[in-house]
């Protein structure tokens, strides 16, 4: 994979997208952003569980400690991690993703972190709100719908890896 783009003041995130298989069709789970600018937002507002890392930080580990975080699951049985490589979004932040396959327990909810904004606008209250406010399995097509537009490659990469 090619190495992460050096530029001043880059913000640098990591991720993970699951994956499984049901009835010879790929599906993944994508992340829904919570807080209110996102509520009516869905074609192209979804993502892969992901956050920023520090600078040196190992990005495979941050990707993994972001999902629990922001999904509310652990897996713990994955074998192997498929390396995505990485895109940069339209603010210009580096997104580094890994893909690995596995399944949430029949009773999972998201239960992810809380961020902390002034809402409504210039009203000096405080507000919190989840990080993600949904995580769902998506096939393929849907997907590729529904998820920020510079984060399909990480849809493509997969399909090369494991087809």
């Amino acid at each position: 994979m090619a190495k992460t783009p050096k530029s001043k003041g880059s913000r640098i995130s990591a991720g993970l997208l699951m994956f499984r298989r049901r009835k010879n069709k790929l599906e993944v789970l994508l992340a829904h952003p919570g807080g209110p600018f996102h509520v009516q937002k869905d074609a192209g507002a979804w993502t892969i569980p992901k956050g920023e890392a520090a600078p040196g930080e190992d990005l495979l580990t941050r990707a993994q400690i972001e999902f629990e975080e922001e999904v509310g699951f652990r897996p713990k049985t994955v074998r192997d991690y498929i390396e995505l490589g990485f895109i940069i979004q339209k603010g210009g932040k580096t997104v580094h993703g890994w893909a690995f396959e596995g399944e949430l327990p029949e009773s999972f909810e998201c239960k992810s972190n809380l961020f902390e904004m002034e809402w409504p606008p210039h009203s000096g209250k405080r507000k919190q709100f989840p990080e993600i406010d949904r995580a769902e399995f998506f096939t393929e097509d849907i997907a590729r719908q529904k998820m920020k537009p510079t984060q399909i490659p990480f849809l493509d990469r997969l399909r090369a890896a494991i087809d």
